[in-house]
């Protein structure tokens, strides 16, 4: 295996790992979140399956926001319901900073199993997947039906009718007494063969990404979530017997709300005098609630 990497130590949590295979013209992301996953979870109190669900939720947000180049780019993944008792979930990633939250009809909630369906949770909806890109200010939207046995299969499926790009994701989900751990590989295949140039084509089959896609679908959620293995040990399970994979070491995962007293007063200004002075409460102050974190801003202006 061939290593780029910036630090000697063996990347372990909360950090993201790329790999390219040149000879199978393919790319991948492999990430595994602990105390990251723990600080955005710990702002709310979700019941167990909804943690699950938003934990699932974050560690794809990372894997495609990993696939981001430039400096201040985001990624944001949303998946929104038609009459679910899950009635928004978002979250985004730049930069190595994640969020994400997840809005709830608590009642119906409690009346679900331990392991409610992902058609149980948003009874249909749609997932949408939206790449802000900073060094050309444009933004590009992909939006599919949220259907599947999961999340990860809903997203797989993005890739397949918005990017047709060919692309393979494996998520996991593990808590107990030690925390809850998840984890995610994501490989996809550069159809012309190197990465950075135009798409010219597009091969669903071919037997390069075949091979490829059966090699990272032998990862098991037990692998994936063994703090034991590190992420350049697990990619080398799957590929020591290539003849080239290059590694190189990605962002630092840490929970990233971006709320403050100066990015709410910001907001705020775009709207008019009018409609401020209508929020305001009997004391001149506007108070702001950030979902994100869980946190209320007193603003006066």
């Amino acid at each position: 295996m061939t290593k780029e990497i910036d630090s000697g130590a063996e990347t372990g949590f909360d950090r993201l790992l790329q790999f390219t295979l040149p000879d199978r013209n393919a790319r991948g992301r492999v990430v595994r979140i602990g105390p990251a996953l723990e600080d955005i979870l710990a702002a709310h109190p979700y019941p167990p399956a909804l943690k699950h669900l938003l934990s699932e939720a974050l560690v794809l947000t990372a894997l495609l926001g990993a696939l981001l180049k430039d400096e201040g780019s985001q990624l944001t993944l949303q998946a929104q319901a038609d009459e679910g008792i899950v009635s928004l979930l978002v979250c985004d990633y730049r930069q190595g900073e994640l969020r994400g939250y997840a809005q709830h009809d608590e009642d119906r909630f409690a009346e679900l199993g331990a392991h409610p369906s992902l058609n149980e949770l948003f009874g249909g909806g749609h997932l949408a997947i939206t790449f802000d890109l900073a060094a050309t200010e444009q933004r590009y939207q992909g939006i599919v039906p949220l259907e599947g046995a999961s999340l990860t299969q809903a997203v797989e499926r993005y890739f397949a009718q918005s990017e047709q790009v060919p692309t393979l994701i494996r998520t996991a989900i593990r808590g107990g007494h030690g925390g809850i751990i998840g984890a995610g590989l994501l490989v996809q295949h550069l159809p012309d063969g190197e990465e950075g140039r135009e798409r010219l084509h597009v091969q669903m089959d071919h037997p390069e990404w075949e091979h490829v896609a059966a090699l990272a679908g032998s990862m098991t959620e037990e692998e994936l979530v063994d703090p034991e293995l590190s992420l350049e040990a697990l990619v080398w399970r799957l590929f020591h017997e290539e003849r080239e994979v290059r590694v190189l070491q990605g962002d630092t995962i840490v929970r990233g709300c971006r709320c403050s007293v100066v990015h709410f007063e910001e907001v705020l200004a775009r709207f008019p005098k009018e409609d401020r002075n209508d929020m305001r409460d009997e004391n001149g102050i506007i108070r702001v609630d950030c979902a994100f974190c869980s946190r209320e801003f007193e603003i006066e202006d």
